[in-house]
This record gives C-alpha cells, structure tokens and sequence, in this order.
C-alpha cells in the first residue's frame, strides 16, 4: 500500500510537469499550426532564469519574473524571425525552431556553464509534506502539483469565460471575420506564442529545483513531450493532460518496480537460462526499460488510434 500510494503521487506530480511543457506546446501548435522544436529549450531558459534572479532577490518574485521573460522572448522570435518564414510552409518553421533549440543551448553554456548550476528549493519547499510508514513526499513535489492544477484551471477559464479566449479560438477558425472586427490576428499569434514559452518556463522554475538545472535538461524532456502531444492527441489541451499522467505513472511505477520476466517465470516453477539467446532479453527488469516505455506507448498510440487519445484528427 505504501509503495502504490508514494509511487502514484511521485507518477501524478512527474506527470503534471510534463503537461506544464506540453500544454504550451499544444496551444501554440492548435492555434498556428507550428511543431516548435525549441519549446523544451524555453523550459531550460526558465529554470536558468529563475536561479540567477533568485541568487538576487530570492524564488518567489523569480517565479512570476523568470516566466514573463521567458515569455517576451518568445513572442519577439516569433514576430521577427517566425513569422517571416511562415508563408514558406511547415519545413522552415521547423527548421527555425529546431536551428533556436541549438542558439539557446550554445547561450546557456557560455553564460552558465557546462556544468549543473546549484539551484536549490527556497526554505519553504524543503522536507517533506507528509510520512506514510516511513516514506516521505516532499514538499516539492506537492508544490509542482498545485501549479499545474492551478495553471490547467486559468487557461481553461481563459480560453471559455473570457473575451480574449474567444478572439484567440475565432482567430484559429475565422481569421478573416476576426481582421474585419478590428482584431490583429498576427498579434493574437504573437501573444500564444509568447504565453506558450511562459508556460515552459514556468515548468522550468519549478522543475528546475526539483530536479537538476543543466545544460542537458532540455534534451532530457524535449522528446517526452512530443510524445505526451501526440498520444494526447494533435492540439488537445485535455488529451494532453491525460497522457501526461498517464506517461508520468507508467514511467514512475516501471522505474521503482525491479522484476523481469525471468522473476516471473521463476514463480511459476519454470527455469529460466542465465545466458544466451532470450536469456537477456529475459533478465531485463522493468526499471531497465522504463525510458523507451513511453515511445513504445507512442508506437501503439500510432498503430491502433492514429488521431491520439482525445483527438479530433489523424496526424
């Protein structure tokens, strides 16, 4: 019981980290169209941010800072580098974005460093929550949980009880009736853009002390959230917060679970051989193979529902 409950809190908080990077990612291709490569690289940018303004005035006020900056620069590489190839299609906004995600990483190292920088938690989120029979969940970790439901909530009331929701969904549909009512479509872009890379930011802050600020954090996440986008399904909002708690419980369970299906065939009286052919194949435990669980989620994904969990269309 105790392994069950700790080990789906730690899946639950995994994976709503993974939807604060891959929410962003989803608006900004729902609404443009745009599979932006460099979006785990704006999730870097953010925890960098936030651990040279905490070092100057502490995490709270980096918490709303390092986001908006994050931001900004978001929606300036979208007006003036984005936006003049999009007319060329989906193959130069790809390369853009894929050719910013290498700009940003040669950045970090040469402001930052190779090496993992000592962003730790503020005193507030340090220790544990709560004990159950002697194993403790962090504060941490509750913390990021908080954050995600929080952020789910405001875009979700942005986007259905605001009038700013409903010029940025008409202007995904009716573009044209949106310019004729005096709206700047272009900037509407703009602002999603920007307000996805705030997103990945505001990931970055939070996971960045939870977990390890490195220049190698980027890489880490940036195909996991590909996948949770795909499996969700292409521009769903809700079928990427499923498929986000879906990867981070699967992955959480498979790393803390250390049996192969040569254990199991052990309990069911058969021998297995120690060497050769299948045997290690056989010997290979959960935890060994937890990181290519979520691809092999990913080709499943492709092969039985193509349009993703909640989607709408086929990719």
């Amino acid at each position: 019981m105790e392994f069950f409950v700790i080990s789906m809190l730690n899946g639950v908080s995994y994976g709503l980290l993974l939807f604060m990077l891959s929410s962003g990612l989803t608006l900004i291709f729902s609404m443009m169209g745009v599979l932006n490569f460099a979006h785990a690289s704006f999730y870097m940018l953010g925890a960098y941010f936030a651990y040279s303004i905490s070092n100057v005035i502490g995490f709270w006020p980096a918490l709303f800072i390092a986001p908006f900056g994050v931001g900004v620069l978001g929606a300036l590489f979208e007006r003036y580098c984005l936006r003049r190839v999009h007319r060329f299609g989906h193959v130069p906004e790809l390369l853009i974005t894929f050719g910013l995600s290498y700009l940003i990483l040669e950045l970090v190292q040469l402001v930052w460093g190779r090496s993992t920088v000592p962003y730790g938690l503020p005193e507030q989120l340090q220790g544990p929550l709560f004990s159950l029979y002697g194993t403790q969940f962090p504060k941490s970790r509750s913390f990021i949980v908080l954050v995600a439901l929080a952020m789910l909530l405001s875009i979700w009331l942005l986007l259905t009880r605001t009038r700013v929701g409903l010029v940025i969904q008409a202007s995904l549909t009716h573009p044209d009736m949106v310019e004729s009512l005096g709206h700047n479509v272009p900037r509407v872009f703009m602002l999603v853009f920007g307000g996805g890379a705030a997103l990945a930011g505001l990931a970055g802050v939070i996971g960045g002390n939870t977990y390890v600020t490195e220049p190698a954090m980027a890489g880490a996440v940036g195909s996991i959230i590909f996948v949770v986008v795909v499996v969700g399904g292409m521009g769903s909002l809700a079928g990427a917060f499923l498929a986000s708690l879906l990867i981070g419980v699967l992955q959480t369970f498979a790393v803390a679970i250390d049996y192969s299906l040569a254990n199991v065939l052990h309990a069911f009286g058969l021998s297995v051989p120690e060497a050769g052919g299948w045997a290690t194949f056989l010997h290979l435990t959960l935890s060994q193979v937890a990181p290519i669980l979520p691809y092999l989620f990913l080709v499943l994904i492709l092969i039985f529902r193509p349009r993703g969990l909640l989607g709408t269309r086929e990719h």
